[in-house]
């Protein structure tokens, strides 16, 4: 599992819908697990089209987006910002808006790909560090951990094959990263 930094929402009612607003920071490093981490850089991730604010990375569970206007996304070289109007119209709102009023909600999660070239790898005696720095955003959700998708992570091979030099695993490695 992967785990980002914390994060803190302001919630707030007004008319009818509950205002959150919350920042995934840049330059913080996040823990992949077994010497793997993971930052992004100020302005990696580029919006071009219409982003979600999803319930737990669920596509049949949307709470905003920037299409409808009920998403607001601003980056700036600290994090990216986020703005968001959520009615509570649907059961997983309801319970999604319960879930962070209960303090059990309490992290962003970022579904993004990143871009041909957009990510470096540095090896060092900690491990391998990823930066990435351009990754197309389209979606952003709440977690009850800011984490991402375990079944990826889950499905990456970190093991060096015997008989091999370091590099070609590193290749080999970077090759499975999230795209």
């Amino acid at each position: 599992m992967l785990y980002a930094a914390p994060v803190t929402f302001e919630v707030r009612q007004e008319g009818g819908a509950t205002h959150l607003r919350g920042a995934f920071p840049y330059n913080s490093e996040t823990t992949l697990g077994d010497g793997r981490r993971e930052r992004f850089s100020p302005g990696a991730f580029k919006v071009g089209r219409n982003v979600f604010l999803l319930a737990d990375h669920n596509p049949n569970m949307p709470l905003a987006s920037t299409e409808a206007g009920s998403l607001t996304l601003r980056d700036a070289d600290d994090a990216l910002h986020i703005e968001a109007r959520v009615a509570a119209t649907t059961s997983w709102a309801r319970d999604t808006l319960a879930a962070l009023a209960d303090g059990l909600k309490k992290g962003l999660s970022p579904g993004f790909r990143v871009q041909t070239g957009g990510d470096i790898v540095t090896r060092s005696a900690e491990g391998l560090l990823r930066t990435v720095t351009a990754a197309d955003l389209f979606e952003i959700s709440l977690v009850t951990r800011p984490a991402y998708d375990a079944a990826q992570i889950a499905a990456r091979s970190w093991q060096l094959a015997i008989n091999e030099s370091p590099d070609a695993g590193l290749l080999r490695t970077l090759n499975r990263w999230r795209h």
